[in-house]
């Protein structure tokens, strides 16, 4: 098939396109810069030029591409600072929100007939309830401020491919990324923290974290493109686990002493509400109707197994 990846040379891109490639498809992917030709080149793909926040530059290159699939992974995250946490997803929200109306503008104009985008599903689901969620379940009705736009731009994303009745909308809930490219890949700064003592579990550490290696992400993104059906699907590995046990764990295999242990109203002052929620009231997700719909099944099952490779 003829596959347009926006996004791909990002940390997904970079692991996305060489698998659709070597899958046997015909991969474009969508840059927005000359500057980026080589890189998307070498990773197999055709380059083709647009800024994804200018309409008219979007469908140049969907017409261009002439695509049967689209993925959207499109994102400009960062170093998260959950104190600023608003100013950290700023870029990614106008991407999920703009970005998004362009691609399927452009899609639908092109007569795409599937349309496979990033959403978040480490982050976003409603706090109440059951500790694991499916895909049947809420996203946050009731997000602390930090976190409400960048709920609002995934609702706003996941609407859009999911309403768009001219096509097969896929959008896939990924967990927290690990691995090459991610923020936690070797000598990032979120894991030079915890190797320094910076990163401390703050209150009981029962925030519920899903994991996925960008690898089996991309594996499981590629299935979506060749068998995926229209809906939502958890990228999540295997064993949801609370910061109070997946911190300590990889500060050992980091060779670093136990993190520090703060109570909420400290780890509020130094984290603000949005790390107190990452760290305290998150819950995970299921990756039952993946398996079981896409028949993918993550290489690195648990964090545990995937994290001893990160060090």
């Amino acid at each position: 098939m003829r596959v347009l990846v926006a996004g791909a040379t990002g940390a997904m891109g970079k692991e996305l396109v060489p698998r659709l490639v070597d899958a046997g498809h015909e991969v474009f992917a969508m840059i927005r810069s000359e500057s980026n030709k080589a890189r998307a080149a070498q990773l197999g793909a055709v380059p083709v030029i647009a800024d994804a926040l200018d309409r008219a530059q979007v469908e140049a290159a969907v017409r261009e591409a002439a695509p049967e699939v689209i993925v959207h992974q499109l994102t400009a995250i960062g170093h998260i600072d959950t104190r600023h946490f608003e100013r950290s997803f700023a870029a990614t929200d106008r991407l999920r929100i703009e970005g998004t109306d362009n691609l399927l503008a452009a899609a639908r104009a092109a007569g795409v007939r599937r349309f496979v985008a990033q959403s978040n599903g480490a982050f976003t689901y409603t706090r109440t309830g059951g500790p694991v969620k499916t895909e049947q379940d809420s996203l946050d009705r009731a997000p602390v401020s930090q976190m409400a736009a960048m709920i609002a731009a995934i609702e706003h994303l996941e609407k859009a491919v999911l309403g768009a009745a001219w096509t097969e909308g896929i959008v896939l809930r990924y967990g927290a990324f690990y691995g090459p490219g991610t923020s936690m890949a070797p000598g990032s700064e979120q894991l030079e923290m915890i190797r320094k003592r910076k990163f401390p579990v703050v209150g009981d550490g029962g925030g519920l974290w899903s994991f996925v290696h960008i690898a089996d992400a991309a594996e499981a993104t590629v299935a979506a493109v060749e068998n995926g059906g229209r809906g939502v699907y958890n990228i999540v590995d295997d064993d949801p686990a609370p910061v109070a046990e997946w911190l300590p764990e990889l500060a050992a295999m980091l060779g670093a002493k136990k993190p520090l242990r703060v109570p909420r109203f400290i780890g509020r002052l130094a984290a603000g509400e949005a790390g107190v929620v990452l760290m305290t009231e998150l819950r995970g997700a299921s990756n039952a109707k993946a398996k079981r719909e896409l028949g993918w099944h993550p290489t690195h099952p648990t964090w545990r197994q995937g994290f001893q490779v990160v060090p």
